[in-house]
């Protein structure tokens, strides 16, 4: 059972604690995230899917939506978690480092099948911090998800590319998860950015506290958000809240004056019907005065499946199978039109060809 704070619009500073119970990796974790120290599961080099140009793309982990179809569920978690890939075990007669870097001597919390292999992790309270076994595993079957990083870490990997975020008009994209959640790490992590001359963007579900999110904009130059349903009913089945904050926040980001990309991760069968795009397309034309760069409608991708078994849990979407491409994109197509025709706005099927690039839908938020 994943335990959260009750009220995401608090600050998420300090010690934060997580109970995790699954059949891969049980235990308790602790991760101290404040404004000097962040919490990534990946960085990105050289993507031209998170914002224009080339970019690197920094993926901050923890989530405070749960949507059906993401396809990164190392992100949702705001701790650290551990991984497991049976498949690519050794066994502990071939290999064993896994075993012999685990300090805890008298019971290891790795366990192994009657052959040797990989079978789970049940976290302890030794683990905290260690993770060596990770460290060790030379087929990564165990894999660490989150590693925490200082401002001067992160800078020195974003400004090895600056020459390249010139040639492009790229930059750096803050993307997760929900980098909200880590709202001081990131506006300071954006400042240092600006102060580089880098071009900061940031990808972003908002449902977090408009003063979190006036923070991180002070330094950023694009946002990039979802509407991922207009009826908040229908978004509270989908991804775990309701849109009424949400989309506050999006008209707040366009009074503010931010250039703001909107998309939609259109699934087919959840979200795909006329009447939402229509809907969406009347709030933007109407609460938002069409004020946007671009509206994105972006093609569900199944992926993600192996993930959610290395951390023992399920993978809602795991029994549904998208349509083909031969549905799936002129029904983009279409929808891109109602927005386009109906409402007047900038709306393209998947990338488009205005200059900004998007990720298939299922590959963060």
């Amino acid at each position: 059972m994943l335990q959260y704070p009750n009220d995401i619009g608090k600050s998420q500073t300090g010690a934060v604690e997580e109970t995790v119970e699954t059949p891969a990796v049980k235990g308790t974790m602790n991760t101290i995230i404040d404004e000097t120290t962040g919490l990534a599961c990946n960085i990105q080099k050289y993507t031209i899917h998170d914002g224009p140009g080339i970019r690197t793309a920094v993926f901050f982990k923890g989530c405070s939506l749960r949507c059906l179809w993401c396809s990164n569920p190392e992100t949702i978690s705001p701790m650290q978690q551990l991984g497991v890939y049976p498949s690519k075990c050794l066994s502990v007669k071939k290999c064993g480092y896994c075993i012999k870097a685990c300090p805890v001597s008298d019971s290891s919390p790795i366990d192994h099948d009657e052959d040797g292999l990989l079978r789970s992790i049940s976290m302890v309270s030794s683990c905290k911090g260690c993770y060596l076994c990770a460290d060790a595993c030379p087929s990564r079957a165990i894999k660490l998800w989150g590693e925490a990083y200082t401002i001067d870490d992160l800078m020195r990997i974003i400004e090895e590319d600056k020459r390249f975020y010139d040639r492009s008009g790229g930059g750096v994209t803050l993307s997760g998860g929900e980098v909200m959640l880590q709202w001081k790490f990131a506006t300071q992590l954006l400042k240092a950015c600006k102060e580089a001359g880098i071009n900061t963007c940031v990808e972003t579900a908002l449902n977090c506290s408009a003063e979190h999110m006036e923070s991180v904009y002070r330094y950023t130059d694009l946002v990039l958000a979802d509407i991922k349903h207009m009826n908040t009913e229908k978004h509270l089945e989908l991804t775990g809240f309701g849109n009424e904050h949400i989309l506050e926040n999006i008209k707040r980001t366009v009074l503010m004056g931010k250039k703001t990309i909107l998309r939609t991760p259109v699934v087919i069968g959840y979200n795909s019907d006329e009447a939402n795009i229509r809907a969406s397309g009347a709030f933007v034309r109407d609460a938002l005065g069409s004020r946007i760069e671009q509206y994105q409608l972006l093609p569900y991708r199944k992926m993600g499946t192996e993930k959610y078994d290395s951390l023992g849990e399920s993978y809602p979407l795991r029994d549904y199978e998208p349509p083909s491409r031969d549905i799936w994109e002129p029904t983009l197509r279409l929808l891109a039109k109602i927005l386009s025709e109906e409402f007047g706005l900038p709306a393209v099927a998947g990338t488009g060809n205005t200059g900004y690039s998007s990720r298939i839908a299922g590959e963060g938020m």
